[in-house]
């Protein structure tokens, strides 16, 4: 049993666990405290609120309806992690429920879950008086989503409580756990919670399960990029060797012949030789009608090479283009 934790207790505990707190109105003193106690406090419930909408469902948690006055709990875990405290005290949050349940929550000493209520708000004991209680923004059908916002939330809230009482996870328990006419939180297990607010328990109240045993950051690596391939330097012939003439004796008659049969206007089995002779001057006058320059200045025979002819027949037979 412990005393229930001041207004000003709660918002250090919840604060200290990272969460995020949004203070509504008068909520210190917005309580039911006129109509019963409050306290001894042995454990924290869980509920959903059956709604949609986070301003409307804080309103009506805040301020609660004709049949039930508010405040229905003491915060409203909204949809995106934010907790909003509406009151603190007795709030109408339990209802009657299970005294089996709340002595195996004072003891701590059930296994998975308490044993199953079969006392409801009718004919049940008295837990405004004797739990925390927190609403969860959920339509409560098993279908509308729990944001991992919000479930970090509501693990971080019912951690601060039991850390700022000395309690384990055991002190939490969800509505459907106390009171036998009740199916809330439904869409996450009270079990898995519970593990997780142990988990959390293990570590400082700041501790942030993301960032543990995470690496330095350090600078992403630069995308590779495909090496630029260097553009071929253009072809240049060798220099047009003096004394090449048709008819001379010449060892650079040589270089004209291979040229002449790389770039296809001689034929590869006439054998390379000195002269320049007929053979390697027909293969130049091939070479002179085939070529467009030549071709447009009307050259239809001309067995002889200058400057000129000597650098566009090498390129064309060893520059890659012909």
């Amino acid at each position: 049993m412990a005393t229930p934790l001041s207004a000003a207790a709660i918002l250090t505990a919840l604060r200290a666990e990272g969460v995020r707190v949004v203070e509504v109105g008068n909520w210190r003193t917005h309580s039911r405290n006129s109509k019963g106690p409050w306290g001894p406090v042995n454990g924290s419930i869980v509920h959903h609120t059956v709604t949609k909408g986070t301003a409307s469902t804080v309103a009506m948690c805040r301020t609660g309806y004709a049949s039930l006055p508010g405040p229905l709990c003491h915060g409203m875990i909204a949809k995106d992690g934010r907790v909003h405290m509406v009151g603190w005290g007795r709030t109408n949050h339990a209802g009657g429920g299970d005294a089996r349940v709340l002595d195996q929550v004072v003891a701590e000493s059930y296994g998975s879950r308490p044993a199953p209520p079969t006392k409801g708000n009718a004919n049940g004991s008295d837990g405004n008086a004797r739990f925390y209680g927190w609403e969860c923004e959920n339509l409560g059908d098993g279908k509308d989503p729990w944001p991992a916002a919000q479930y970090d939330a509501i693990v971080r809230v019912q951690a601060a409580l039991c850390r700022a009482h000395g309690w384990t996870a055991k002190s939490v328990i969800g509505h459907l756990e106390w009171s036998a006419d009740k199916i809330d939180p439904r869409g996450f297990s009270m079990a898995q919670l519970r593990a997780d607010v142990g988990e959390r328990l293990k570590h400082p109240a700041n501790w942030n399960p993301n960032d543990e045993d995470e690496p330095a950051p350090t600078r992403p690596a630069p995308t590779p990029t495909k090496p630029t391939a260097p553009k071929p330097k253009p072809y240049v012939a060798p220099a047009f060797p003096a004394g090449l003439a048709p008819g001379r004796r010449t060892p650079s008659a040589r270089g004209l012949q291979r040229a002449l049969k790389a770039a296809g206007y001689m034929a590869a089995g006439i054998p390379e030789a000195d002269t320049y002779g007929p053979a390697t001057q027909a293969a130049v006058a091939r070479f002179h009608q085939a070529h467009p320059v030549y071709r447009a200045r009307g050259v239809h025979y001309d067995p002889a090479i200058g400057p000129r002819g000597w650098a566009a027949l090498h390129t064309i037979a060893y520059g890659g283009k012909k």
